[in-house]
């Protein structure tokens, strides 16, 4: 299993809500996005050294973005790449611990 997604998904969520933050003022938007990026890069870290804790991590955090992303799904493009590159995620690393 790669860890390459996860500090991917990492990065997006990390500049995603720091963009959010730094062009409207989003404070929920650069907490999630910190969190949720700190959350994947911890799991991809985990998962380099063969650690199953990274898989679970990877798996929750995409749970908690596609979660959180689905409510606004309709709303503009990056809610709808948000949703559906974190439940491509959460498949990935939920076929590896189930």
């Amino acid at each position: 299993m790669s860890a390459l997604p996860a500090f991917v998904m990492s990065l997006m969520c990390i500049v995603g809500g720091s963009t959010a933050f730094f062009r409207r003022g989003s404070i929920p938007s650069f907490v999630a996005g910190l969190s949720v990026g700190g959350l994947y890069l911890w799991s991809g870290a985990r998962i380099g050294e063969g650690d199953v804790r990274g898989l679970q991590g990877a798996f929750v955090a995409s749970a908690l973005l596609t979660l959180s992303s689905l409510p606004r799904f309709t709303k503009g493009p990056i809610p709808k790449i948000l949703a559906l590159s974190s439940a491509v995620m959460g498949f990935y690393y939920g076929r590896e611990l189930f």
